[in-house]
């Protein structure tokens, strides 16, 4: 006994010494990064590989003959999206915001390139060939116009504020970007960056009328848009009364309707799904989140939508901080992320559920898809280098300061 009790103080100091370095780990990470924003991703993640390795098993199986298939490229596309999110949170913004320029000319470039050798998939031409990889241009355009507008912003702000013309030439911008979209066409992405710019110059302190009036403006064109083409009036005709056209164009959602309906309070059980066995289309990335629903249940459900209203509140809270301290640029890139992320969700989410027409939108971090992943892992990059420069700011060292004069 007198021998162990011994060899216990022996193994004290280190446990003692352990213990102090994991509380300077800590208050280390605390003074760098927020700790409930990486949390939230990092479930998040976690959650999209798992669920995608149970939606994806019976398809991968018949489509390659190996049920993993997917799970293991999943994985990898996981894999890049955080080594993006690591390097480009290395990157000082102040590179992102005196280079805006030639991140706008990359956007248009990307939307111009999949329109000349785009691989079709679905009528649509989104995505270009890489091999093994197909990428999807406006995953990564919309960022570009993202970092363009927030340094535009920062630059014109007291135009845009206060005249009518200068609240308007940015959005020619967006008008041209989104007749490339169209031409793809991907009204989904369409919807996604119109949000997220209207968002931007809104949070940026526009006057209300002028942003109610071009907010008007582009509903009406987003209605013209849905009525003109009869293929898309047949989507809102379905989406209204999906079971009476259950064996034709209301197909899909009524799969996804019975997903939540089999999954009750706790779901059947992570692998259990009946729905993903070539009953629901696209079971492991558009319409993943019913599966989940399925499988979880409602409780998995709510669990999974906390997770991302707590990641979208973070960047939020984390661009307020940044216009505080006047760092501009950083809050609103931070404030157009927030968005792109916020109505990614909630299209993706109505759309599962019936709320809404079906739309190709992946649910972020969670469905299948490289383009996706990578897109994601480059704007959270963003938002952790966003969250580093204020926190540096906030300890005492010096940071830049945008004039707004």
């Amino acid at each position: 006994m007198r021998q162990q009790l011994a060899s216990l103080r022996q193994l004290l100091p280190g446990f003692t010494h352990l213990r102090e370095n994991l509380r300077l780990w800590h208050q280390s990470c605390v003074r760098h990064f927020d700790g409930w924003l990486l949390l939230s991703c990092l479930a998040l993640l976690l959650l999209g590989w798992l669920m995608v390795s149970s939606a994806s098993v019976a398809v991968a199986e018949a489509w390659t003959g190996n049920p993993g298939y997917f799970a293991l490229r999943q994985g990898l596309f996981i894999a890049l999206a955080v080594m993006a999110a690591l390097v480009v949170s290395q990157v000082p913004l102040a590179f992102s915001r005196f280079n805006g320029q030639w991140f706008l000319l990359l956007a248009f470039l990307l939307l111009m390139l999949v329109l000349l050798i785009g691989r079709e998939v679905n009528g649509s031409t989104r995505w270009i060939s890489l091999g093994p990889f197909n990428l999807q241009t406006s995953e990564l355009a919309k960022i570009c116009l993202l970092v363009y507008m927030a340094g535009y912003l920062v630059r014109h702000l007291q135009h845009v504020r206060e005249t009518f013309s200068g609240f308007l030439k940015p959005l020619v911008l967006v008008v041209l970007y989104g007749g490339l979209l169209i031409s793809q066409p991907d009204y989904g992405s369409l919807v996604v960056v119109m949000a997220a710019v209207m968002g931007m110059v809104f949070l940026a302190g526009v006057r209300v009328s002028h942003f109610l009036l071009v907010l008007l403006l582009a509903v009406a064109a987003l209605v013209a848009i849905a009525v003109l083409e009869p293929y898309r009036m047949q989507r809102l005709i379905s989406f209204t009364d999906p079971w009476a056209r259950q064996f034709d164009s209301g197909y899909q959602l009524t799969q996804a309707l019975i997903s939540y309906g089999r999954g009750h309070w706790f779901g059947l059980g992570l692998g259990n799904s009946v729905q993903k066995l070539f009953f629901l289309p696209e079971a492991h990335t558009d319409f993943i989140f019913s599966i989940l629903a399925e499988e979880l249940g409602l409780i998995g459900g709510l669990v999974t939508l906390g997770l991302f209203v707590l990641m979208v509140a973070r960047i939020f809270i984390i661009g307020r901080r940044c216009e505080l301290l006047g760092q501009f640029y950083a809050a609103y890139l931070c404030y157009g992320l927030a968005v792109i992320f916020l109505v990614q969700v909630m299209i993706n989410l109505g759309v599962n559920t019936g709320l809404l027409p079906t739309k190709g939108l992946t649910l972020p971090l969670i469905s299948y898809g490289g383009s996706s992943l990578l897109a994601s892992g480059i704007m959270l990059g963003l938002v952790f280098r966003a969250d580093y420069e204020a926190r540096k700011q906030l300890a005492g060292v010096k940071a830049p300061q945008e004039d707004l004069s």
